[in-house]
């Protein structure tokens, strides 16, 4: 099972970029970063109606306040981006990748009847993402109360209006705060006095990869369908909601079939990936898969990843990835990887 040609090189954390520290306060701590995603603002009478027919999760039904993750995808049920939708007000706030942008933009130009919804960039919006055992105690200490899953709550702290969001399942982070990134210097702050670490880009990587979380350019390209990444364990997809683009495609796999391909877990035990060689994963000599993240983790001494495998495989049993004898194992990471 070769990867498919137009599948993009595996994304790599390796020594050296990510301080050992830093990776402590991910894999036993609390830590948080910056996280780079735009914002955009869907507002109007239609707003949510109009996203409800787009997106693969229901956003209609969990009210206001509500915060889900989800995907845009292309009619034949592929995915284009995924990202983070956030109900406020009456409106819904996105968060999307850096990479998924312009094809969410594009398909909000086309598809959202301005009547009904209109669309607005907010660049001077930020986001930040706690990570850790331990966030959840990090956030109370700084003076937020954590919502319930799936929810979200706003305070002021230390002057500063924060929003707080949490995902529904085990996500790649514990929470998303949303504040004006004038105030992303106070808020370190008072993240920092209450225990926290400022892990940076990398520290949210490796907490992805331990929960099994896709990313779009690794995991995630344009001939993925959600059921290959884990939308039905990361409850990223709707099966109640009724229509929305790709619909059709998504209902077919789950109801009648199953992916060919899903996404596992791999751990190198003490071994080193020949990050020279193809990211290729066999077993008795067969193609089996391909890796598409890896990153080393300080605190365990070895390195983790994620791979696209073949349904049926034996996942008891050896592989060799990157050149190197490795295993299958199962997602989320649990502490000894």
């Amino acid at each position: 099972m070769t990867a498919p040609d137009s599948t993009p090189l595996p994304f790599l954390l390796n020594r050296g970029q990510l301080a050992e520290a830093d990776a402590e306060a991910v894999m036993d701590g609390a830590g948080f970063a910056r996280a780079d995603w735009p914002v955009v603002d869907v507002s109007g009478p239609g707003a949510v109606t109009c996203l409800q027919g787009l997106l693969t999760n229901d956003v209609e039904r969990p009210g206001d306040g509500a915060y889900v993750y989800a995907a845009v995808l292309t009619s034949k049920g592929m995915i284009q981006s995924d990202l983070w939708a956030l109900r406020r007000g009456g409106g819904v706030v996105l968060v999307i990748p850096p990479d998924g942008k312009s094809a969410v933009d594009e398909v909000l130009r086309k598809t959202l009847p301005p009547r009904l919804a209109r669309v607005a960039d907010r660049p001077e919006a930020g986001v930040w993402r706690l990570v850790g055992p331990q966030a959840m105690d990090l956030a109370a200490r700084a003076g937020l109360t954590v919502p319930e899953p799936g929810k979200t709550s706003t305070h002021v702290v230390a002057g500063v209006a924060v929003v707080v969001a949490r995902p529904r399942a085990a996500g790649p982070f514990a929470l998303e705060l949303h504040a004006e990134s004038a105030h992303g210097a106070a808020l370190a702050e008072v993240l920092g006095r209450a225990g926290s670490r400022d892990v940076g880009a990398a520290g949210l990587d490796l907490a992805r990869i331990l929960a099994g979380w896709p990313r779009l350019g690794a995991e995630i390209d344009q001939k993925t369908l959600p059921q290959e990444v884990r939308y039905d364990d990361l409850d990223g997809v709707s099966y109640t909601k009724g229509c929305y683009t790709g619909q059709e495609t998504v209902a077919r796999v789950h109801f009648r079939g199953h992916p060919n391909r899903v996404l596992a877990g791999i751990s190198w035990g003490g071994g080193i990936p020949d990050f020279e060689s193809e990211p290729a994963i066999t077993q008795d000599g067969r193609d089996v898969g391909w890796v598409t993240s890896t990153a080393w983790a300080p605190p365990i001494e070895r390195f983790i990843g994620l791979a696209k495998v073949r349904r049926e495989m034996d996942r008891t049993r050896p592989v060799v990835a990157w050149g190197t004898a490795a295993r299958i194992v199962p997602l989320p990471f649990s502490r000894d990887g």
